[in-house]
């Protein structure tokens, strides 16, 4: 008998599958698309335990007035997205004011703090140690202000949370990264994160796990989850699959099935665009290019760049204005190489208003578990958030009250 049906197969559903099989559940676990093509394939590739506070709004009116001006990199948008969005959006703001940072800093440091050792088993079991890097990454700075500022953040963080960072100025940073071609006035090596050179290869790994342990990787439409009798069901081209818990970890998609069952649930969706070029010489450690809204990840595919966020909606056609200015940005910083040629794509991180993830079970539903809303740090955060919903759907008091679908607000 099956025990759960796992809706989604990026990082967070198949740590979810992942979670519940270790504690002896049979598990079954459903996507239209094979493991780790969605969002959880597209990402800069980085296990980000120096993020111990989500993704804040800029709030200040010169950066306010430069997003809306079309200026800035790391934030573009749509007239027909910011409508969609702007109630969550609204929220997003107040939640993104200093003291919300800090009363959430407190519960996100707690879980990005452990996610790298979250996820060391699971790579070692996969066979998957050849994708990862322990060595941190790079914060690039061309100007010597911005580069204060950023000083400044990594000595709060430090402070605030004991997450690990050294500065280099432009010389160290210059005989540690060759690959750059220009003076910078410095970067921030952040020391504690691992990072990825195939993301979507690594989930893929983590699903082939599941199956060697005994786990059903099925193909199917999460569409066509209905209730069955006091549990759930879906249906497959293998047949129809029914289990007393059902997870929705599904993502940015996750607020369209549940309104199906009458919650409604605000979700910012902040789309990204990457990449591939054939760089002659490859940065030895990922680099965040602070001024250009951007990351460029060395990668099996070549070096991927990365954008920042798109606020537009699902069904907007793929518009990746931000890669190409940021590929532009950089070329005299970096030698790109040419493009490599592959269809364009795009992903949507699913953030909610308060800026946590949702775990636990769905108020009116019950057997069904929401797992959703880790915005940017699905990848880094899914065998760590598994494993408390998995200790809650076994019972126990795993999941802070900061995190539960009861929490004020969150669900309508």
């Amino acid at each position: 008998m099956t025990d759960c049906i796992v809706l989604g197969a990026g990082m967070v559903g198949v740590s979810t599958a992942l979670a519940l099989q270790a504690r002896g559940w049979s598990v079954a676990l459903v996507d239209r698309r094979a493991p780790g093509q969605e969002t959880s394939h597209g990402n800069a590739g980085i296990i980000q335990t120096e993020a111990a506070e989500p993704y804040a709004m800029p709030l200040a009116l010169r950066s306010l007035a430069r997003i809306a001006l079309g200026r800035d990199n790391d934030v573009a948008y749509s007239l027909r997205g910011l409508l969609g969005m702007a109630p969550a959006l609204a929220r997003y703001a107040r939640a993104s004011r200093a003291s919300g940072r800090a009363a959430r800093g407190a519960v996100y440091s707690a879980l990005t703090a452990r996610a790298a050792q979250d996820h060391a088993p699971l790579i070692e079991a996969a066979g998957a140690e050849a994708l990862i890097a322990q060595q941190g990454y790079l914060e690039v700075y061309r100007y010597p202000k911005a580069f204060a500022a950023g000083q400044a953040e990594a000595e709060r963080l430090g402070a605030a949370y004991g997450v690990p960072s050294r500065p280099l100025d432009g010389a160290a940073l210059a005989a540690r990264e060759p690959a750059l071609r220009i003076p910078m006035a410095g970067a921030l090596h952040w020391t504690g994160p691992w990072t990825c050179s195939d993301p979507g290869g690594l989930v893929a790994a983590y699903a082939r796990l599941f199956e060697a342990r005994g786990g059903q990787l099925l193909t199917g439409d999460a569409a066509s989850l209905t209730r069955a009798g006091s549990g759930w069901q879906v249906t497959t081209p293998e047949g129809r699959i029914e289990a007393p818990r059902g997870v929705v970890a599904l993502g940015p998609w996750s607020p369209l099935l549940l309104r199906g069952f009458g919650l409604r649930v605000p979700m910012i969706l902040k789309r990204g665009y990457h990449g591939h070029f054939a760089a002659p010489v490859m940065p030895r450690l990922p680099l965040v290019m602070a001024d250009h809204g951007l990351v460029l990840s060395p990668m099996r595919a070549g070096l991927r760049l990365a954008t920042g966020a798109a606020l537009v909606g699902h069904a907007e056609a793929s518009a990746p204005l931000q890669l190409h200015r940021g590929a532009k940005a950089v070329a005299d910083a970096i030698d790109l190489g040419p493009r490599v040629q592959e269809a364009q794509w795009h992903g949507t991180r699913p953030c909610l208003p308060d800026m946590l993830p949702v775990l636990g079970e769905a108020p009116g539903q019950p057997g069904l578990w929401l797992h959703f809303g880790h915005g940017h740090q699905g990848f880094t955060l899914g065998p760590t958030t598994a494993a408390l919903l998995a200790e809650a759907m076994a019972g126990g008091k795993g999941v802070p009250e900061a995190l539960s679908p009861g929490r004020p607000g969150l669900l309508a």
